[in-house]
């Protein structure tokens, strides 16, 4: 699937769903809205996401290169080798881009945003050096992405955050649910896509890491449930994630220092491509985000939504979760728009009620499908995108199917 495709679907769907609502509920100030609504989202893009960006990749892309003349990417990459060797069997053993999506991995389960977009970056930089069609991405990075969107992290730190800025009794009692949701949805993408890419799930070394990683998540659920206070939670979280970034740094420099490596020269080496890596992006970003402002001033989550809630009471079903489908709907577009989507329904209906923590889970449960798509493949140039996003969203489904079905269990 283009990019081209997907951009100009938004484009017309909004336009389509604006002239219905000026046709048939009269609404005279919805171009207007959606007109305003293009232009700061495409000053937002560039202001408040593309030029800080460019201060953190220009300070990570300079500690990754550190990381690299110490030797510790390449140590990164014999650890992870065996299994990525499967479920990344276009990418040769000890390749840095395996070391450097290891880091990028690392940072998401962490919940810490400002290293992870910075060390994917570089690591769909490095698969694009194996890619012999430079317009289109490689089963690697295919694989990569969705891995990516998928969203795993193991401590929701900002969602609690904000979850306590609103009031929350217990601003940690979304962690499980999300924890489960969100892994859902990244055994449900690697699924996907090894079956698109006829990767053999039952391989012995592959099942031994994936029940691996289970069981280390498991413990982290018992040890966060049985062993911490709910008050401890959130202090644990922030500082374990941050004591373990930081001793990232200090291993790099170290290591780097003992090699006799120049570590400012180092430094100033990696940093260099931080703003012109942001600078590429820059179109690609800006474009996605506008078609995506189109869909939301547009009014087209307004008709989704009051169709989900016709669907469903037609079939008796219980509808308690179709008020917090909009954070779910917004989620694979945007992050920033799902944030204020989650904030909206804990004001509306409450941090503690059913559909705020809902609303919650599902911001959780996965990450931004097409804008890590725009992010990402627009860096390297890539504009096909082959099965990419259609395994990313049913990642996403994955998720929110799973968050609904938890919510039930612990808040229904």
């Amino acid at each position: 699937m283009s990019l081209s495709y997907i951009w100009s679907g938004f484009f017309l769907v909004g336009f389509a769903a604006a002239i219905a609502q000026w046709l048939f509920l009269g609404d005279t100030e919805i171009f207007k809205k959606i007109i305003d609504g293009t232009f700061e989202t495409a000053r937002m893009g560039v202001m408040d996401i593309a030029l800080p960006l460019a201060g953190v990749m220009t300070l990570w892309l300079g500690i990754m290169n550190i990381g690299e003349k110490a030797g510790a990417i390449g140590w990164l990459a014999k650890v992870i080798a065996p299994f990525f060797s499967r479920i990344f069997p276009g990418v040769p053993k000890d390749h840095p881009a395996t070391g450097h999506m290891v880091m990028n991995f690392s940072a998401n389960l962490l919940g810490l945003d400002n290293a992870a977009t910075p060390f994917g970056l570089k690591a769909m930089e490095s698969l694009q050096t194996l890619n012999p069609n430079k317009d289109e991405p490689t089963d690697a990075q295919i694989m990569f992405l969705v891995l990516h969107t998928s969203g795993l992290t193991l401590i929701p730190l900002a969602i609690m955050a904000q979850r306590s800025i609103m009031g929350a009794a217990d601003p940690s009692d979304i962690f499980i649910p999300c924890m489960i949701a969100t892994y859902a949805a990244t055994i449900t993408g690697i699924i996907a896509v090894s079956i698109r890419q006829r990767i053999n799930l039952f391989d012995r070394v592959l099942l031994g890491w994936i029940g691996g990683m289970t069981a280390a998540i498991g413990g982290v659920i018992w040890y966060f449930t049985q062993v911490l206070s709910r008050a401890e939670i959130e202090v644990v979280s922030k500082v374990v994630s941050n004591a373990i970034l930081i001793g990232v740094i200090a291993t790099f420099i170290i290591g780097a220092l003992r090699k006799r490596v120049n570590v400012y020269d180092a430094f100033i080496e990696g940093a260099k491509g931080g703003i012109q890596t942001s600078l590429t992006v820059i179109p690609y970003l800006v474009g996605m985000l506008v078609a995506i402002s189109v869909i939301r001033n547009a009014g087209v989550f307004g008709f989704v939504i009051d169709g989900f809630t016709w669907i469903f009471r037609g079939l008796g079903l219980n509808t308690d979760f179709v008020s917090a489908l909009p954070t779910a709907l917004m989620k694979p577009l945007s992050g920033s728009g799902a944030k204020a989507m989650m904030i909206d329904t804990m004001a509306t209906y409450g941090p503690d009620s059913f559909v705020g923590r809902l609303a919650c889970i599902f911001n959780g449960s996965a990450d931004t499908t097409f804008y890590i798509v725009a992010l990402y493949f627009g860096s390297v140039g890539i504009r096909k995108t082959r099965y990419a996003i259609s395994c990313g969203l049913i990642a996403d489904l994955a998720g929110v199917l799973t968050a609904i079905g938890v919510a039930y269990v612990f808040f229904g």
